[in-house]
């Protein structure tokens, strides 16, 4: 009887160790596809041209050299897209710490107008950011900020949806805690800097992938806004270099792994934490 049960017990571990390693496969094998594209443009940025264009292609460079990288920084305006990118991106950031704050007025703060107020902010959630492009340019055009850094950052230093998640993730905090600090004698802005967003980490993480990635990609405001090409961005200048020159693999992959790569870092380094706030912004 012992024996019979022992090899059942068996036989459900093996089927169980054949079904973890089938969807292992299963997974491991969608991975792969799923990062092909990514693994040929990396790849083909490092192949001399006469590598990027041979048939049959060779996944991984038989010489690798960096000239195209070279040629992006030193013979065309990379550089200059690159440092604009990363100005629109910093800019970005100061609406983040705005929107946390506004998520956490929403949350612990009770106040006349407060629901409809939140209501607005989530009706801004569904109009079209082609709806509100013209009238934007023309309210920046009146402030004189049209083609520069400011005004192309500017229309997307809030977002309702972000403040949307700070409210229902800090909406979580427990109240006593904020109370015990201001009966100590925390101002709210003290107990804003020094409670709440230190226990906001996962949301703020979530966040700032959010607003680096919306920085970083923007490429529709930025063409409208600038018309100095000295203010394109990089996604912009890639467009400008896919029209501008002839087929050139090596070169354009290596323009887009410029595009892409630093997403990828900034995803993997908070990467532990973007499910968590996502998950705990959904718990009250």
């Amino acid at each position: 009887m012992s024996t019979s049960s022992g090899s059942r017990d068996r036989s459900v571990v093996q089927k169980q160790r054949a079904l973890v390693v089938s969807i292992g496969v299963v997974l491991g094998v969608g991975a792969l596809i799923t990062a092909f594209p990514f693994i040929w443009m990396l790849a083909t940025s490092f192949k001399p041209q006469q590598e990027s264009v041979d048939f049959p292609p060779m996944i991984l460079p038989q010489q690798p050299t960096l000239q195209w990288y070279l040629h992006l920084f030193t013979d065309l305006d990379f550089g200059r897209y690159l440092v604009n990118t990363v100005i629109v991106v910093l800019i970005g950031f100061v609406g983040l710490f705005l929107m946390a704050m506004a998520g956490y007025a929403f949350a612990k703060f009770d106040f006349r107008g407060r629901r409809w107020m939140f209501f607005l902010v989530l009706a801004t959630m569904m109009i079209p950011i082609q709806v509100t492009m013209i009238p934007t340019y023309l309210i920046l055009n009146g402030m004189k900020l049209t083609n520069t850094l400011v005004g192309i950052a500017l229309p997307t230093l809030v977002s309702g949806f972000s403040i949307f998640l700070f409210r229902q993730f800090m909406s979580t905090i427990p109240t006593e805690m904020l109370e015990a600090a201001r009966l100590d004698g925390a101002g709210e802005f003290r107990t804003f800097w020094q409670i709440v967003l230190p226990m906001s980490g996962p949301i703020l993480a979530v966040q700032v992938v959010l607003t680096f990635i919306s920085g970083w990609n923007s490429f529709l405001w930025p063409l409208i806004i600038a018309s100095d090409q000295k203010l394109y961005t990089l996604s912009v200048g890639l467009a400008l270099l896919n029209k501008q020159l002839a087929v050139n693999p090596g070169l354009q992959m290596a323009a887009a792994s410029v595009m892409v790569v630093p997403i990828l870092v900034v995803f993997i380094v908070f990467q532990r934490y973007v499910i968590q706030g996502f998950a705990l912004s959904g718990l009250k």
